[in-house]
């Protein structure tokens, strides 16, 4: 099956509805500071910034939440936050978007990952982080696991969202796909650089190009001008983790998907890129989904990289719209 025909499209996107998508990694709130700047500080050669108004919003793997929500499928997600106002705030954030909550596990012993922006003018002059990256200690582990064996009693996929927050370690991610195999449940993961390496066995694996150098220590060109060098590197990936898809971004190259000696490579779509932000988070809710469902990587590549344009023409984090992705769909006729 290389493709879902044009007519199954509206009973794919509804089989979405069905699912239940567990979410495991790192979360975060993304802050907004928008104000204007006529003036240099007299204290400092920075600028000060008048504000005009201020946002929150859930970042990292609860965003993907936003996007499984968006597609119609239910998230269940799993992370580990601070017992500070930033975990609060987050909390009453995940209430507002009507998210669960019953598989965050608050702690005192670190802070919730909190991003805060500062921009002026259209311009983003400032950001703040306040975050740690230490590995979760033994309590803190222990109860993450045991969240997660409730969450994946009910789950059809499991996405593990990684940004390197110290939610995933290797003995936490080796643990979690273990669990996930004994019960047939398929497992899709968006890495980062500390744990690139820890996701063997998964069903999917999603880097980018920089993810893939890094993670491999290895350099090589873009594959339109250097594909002999970058395939030896997905072969590389494969030999390491025996994946049974890999996906990877490849920005304004579009994608590339393998799924057994079957390789494919889609352009990126044209369009007025606004934002780049969020777009991975999109291309790994769409992929998870259809991995649910049993699709194959080349179907799997083609509606990610379509979602993932689509996000880009808007400005921010904002999660993917499920009615025009299918109309794109269907008029790309995927």
């Amino acid at each position: 099956m290389l493709a879902v025909p044009n007519s199954s499209l509206p009973t794919l996107f509804q089989q979405f509805n069905a699912l239940r998508v567990l979410i495991i990694g790192d979360v975060m709130v993304d802050a907004y500071v928008w104000g204007k700047s006529t003036r240099l500080s007299p204290e400092a050669p920075v600028p000060v910034v008048n504000v005009a108004r201020t946002e929150n919003r859930l970042g990292g793997a609860a965003n993907v939440a936003l996007n499984v929500q968006a597609l119609g499928a239910t998230p269940l997600l799993c992370a580990v936050i601070g017992d500070d106002a930033g975990g609060d705030q987050l909390l009453q954030l995940l209430h507002e978007r009507g998210l669960p909550a019953d598989g965050i596990i608050r702690s005192s012993h670190r802070p919730t990952t909190f991003k805060q922006r500062i921009l002026a003018h259209g311009q983003q002059l400032l950001r703040i982080d306040s975050e740690v990256e230490t590995d979760l200690n033994a309590d803190e582990a222990s109860q993450l696991l045991a969240a997660y064996d409730d969450l994946l009693s009910r789950a059809d996929v499991v996405i593990f969202e990684d940004y390197d927050k110290g939610v995933l370690s290797e003995t936490i991610i080796t643990e979690c796909i273990a669990r996930a195999r004994q019960r047939n449940i398929p497992t899709v993961v968006d890495p980062k650089k500390k744990n690139f390496l820890a996701y063997r066995h998964c069903t999917l694996f999603k880097p980018n190009l920089k993810e893939l150098r890094e993670g491999l220590k290895l350099e090589f060109g873009t594959p339109d001008v250097d594909r002999a060098g970058f395939e030896a590197a997905v072969a590389r990936l494969r030999a390491v983790l025996t994946p049974e898809i890999v996906l990877v971004t490849l920005s304004e190259y579009g994608v590339f998907a393998q799924q057994n000696d079957e390789k494919t490579y889609l352009p990126a779509h044209l369009r007025t890129i606004s934002d780049v932000s969020g777009a991975g988070d999109t291309v790994i809710s769409i992929a998870a989904l259809c991995v649910a469902l049993g699709q194959p990587a080349a179907f799997t590549a083609a509606l990610a990289n379509l979602g993932g344009g689509l996000v880009c023409e808007q400005v921010g984090v904002v999660p993917i719209e499920k009615q025009r992705l299918l109309e794109e769909a269907q008029e790309a006729e995927l």
